[in-house]
């Protein structure tokens, strides 16, 4: 299972044959498993949206695509006031690039955050006709960030093959498999009611399949990697229940949210907000557990002697480091994407026990809590299973004997 992926001195460790045995029937496992749970929650049709859903995500009008040719203050704005979005309102000319109106250039209403988003004449945009029969009312759907989108996405790309060289190609590869699994089963899935946490388990073994092994070869030291990941997300899986549950959340604290449960009435936001903690450690646990289960290999490969107590103490050094500093991650990560929540609770003078105790900022801090737990725990486990399989030391294997 190891001669087709070389990591350099690596590659002569001898693994036992009840470690590889082991490891493939593990795999294999697993494998049939995640087919069967993808098979078996594979999404049915999708509800039609509600009729009391508003706003442009609902619209069954038709969307065109059109360029601003012109951008000029609503009538009676002050201009100096568009600087907040209570007064923010722009009018654009959009000369309509589809649809049956192709070249017509019609007004365009831009207000709030729409006004403020930095819309400059020959910028692209979606738009709507929301008027009654024979009078056209065309209103914003989107910008469209499609070209800037693609330039970050090509610079991504290129930033990868540049570094990480054919590595980096596959760890694309795996990359565009994992969003596959993601937006073609999960989200579907998710739409049409099925199981929230079992559909995260059985996306993320898909995804860590995919992941793993397109980027980093088909070895025992990703095999060692794989195990660690998946007992990992169980725990996180565990975790998050244990916390929602315990933190009495229901899971609808965003606009989002409320919305949602007016589409899918047997859709649970509970096991929903679990599901988030086992999707959100997908990339965390994929990097600390191949840097682990890497790093026993390469003790392993400088030294022959040290035994399997050795391997599991020295690789529990090297990932104590790597806990310390994936740890700042998450927080900040998780930080970071509140940043506009956290600044405008900063203006409220309440105590502080009181704003952690509010669904949105606990759903937060289960999320970070539960993540980080199972991230800490991969450490253990993936130094553990890699200890075990890659061999005992040298002097008890006849081939190395003195």
């Amino acid at each position: 299972m190891g001669a087709g992926h070389s990591h350099g001195p690596a590659a002569r460790i001898e693994i036992p044959r009840l470690a590889r045995l082991a490891s493939v029937v593990l795999l294999v496992v697993v494998a049939v498993l995640t087919v069967v749970g993808v098979v078996t929650l594979w999404p049915g049709e999708r509800p039609a949206l509600s009729a009391s859903v508003s706003g442009p995500a609902a619209s069954v009008a038709a969307i065109d695509g059109g360029v601003v040719t012109a951008l000029e203050p609503c009538e009676g704005v002050d201009p100096s006031m568009i600087t907040s979005p209570q007064h923010a309102c722009l009018v654009a000319a959009v000369e309509l690039t589809s649809g049956a109106q192709s070249g017509k250039v019609v007004p365009v209403e831009l207000i709030g955050t729409s006004a403020l988003s930095g819309v400059t004449v020959g910028d692209g945009v979606q738009v709507t006709d929301v008027g009654s029969p024979g009078q056209s009312v065309y209103a914003l759907v989107v910008v469209d960030r499609l070209a800037p989108l693609a330039w970050f996405a090509l610079a991504f790309v290129a930033v990868v093959i540049a570094v990480a060289g054919w590595k980096g190609v596959r760890a694309l590869i795996g990359l565009i498999v994992a969003g596959a699994v993601f937006f073609g089963f999960m989200l579907p899935a998710l739409a049409t009611g099925r199981p929230a946490l079992a559909v995260a388990l059985a996306g993320g073994s898909a995804i860590m399949f995919a992941v793993l092994y397109l980027a980093h070869g088909i070895s025992m030291r990703t095999t060692s990697a794989f195990v660690g990941t998946m007992v990992s997300l169980l725990v996180t899986a565990g975790l998050g229940t244990l916390g929602v549950q315990a933190a009495r959340l229901s899971g609808l604290s965003s606009d989002e949210s409320i919305a949602l449960a007016s589409q899918s009435e047997g859709l649970s936001f509970t096991a929903l907000l679990t599901a988030s903690l086992v999707i959100a450690g997908l990339g965390v646990l994929n990097d600390t557990t191949i840097t682990q289960s890497s790093a026993v290999w390469e003790l392993r490969a400088a030294g022959p002697q040290l035994t399997r107590w050795d391997l599991f103490t020295s690789g529990m050094r090297i990932g104590r480091d790597h806990i310390a500093s994936t740890i700042y991650t998450i927080v900040f990560a998780y930080a970071g994407a509140a940043l506009a929540t956290l600044v405008l609770l900063a203006f409220y003078e309440q105590p502080l026990g009181l704003l952690l105790s509010t669904e949105q900022f606990a759903e937060e801090i289960v999320r970070t809590i539960g993540t980080g737990i199972g991230l800490i725990l991969s450490v253990p486990l993936t130094t553990g299973v890699a200890a075990l399989t890659v061999g005992g030391p040298a002097d008890s294997d006849p081939v190395h004997a003195h």
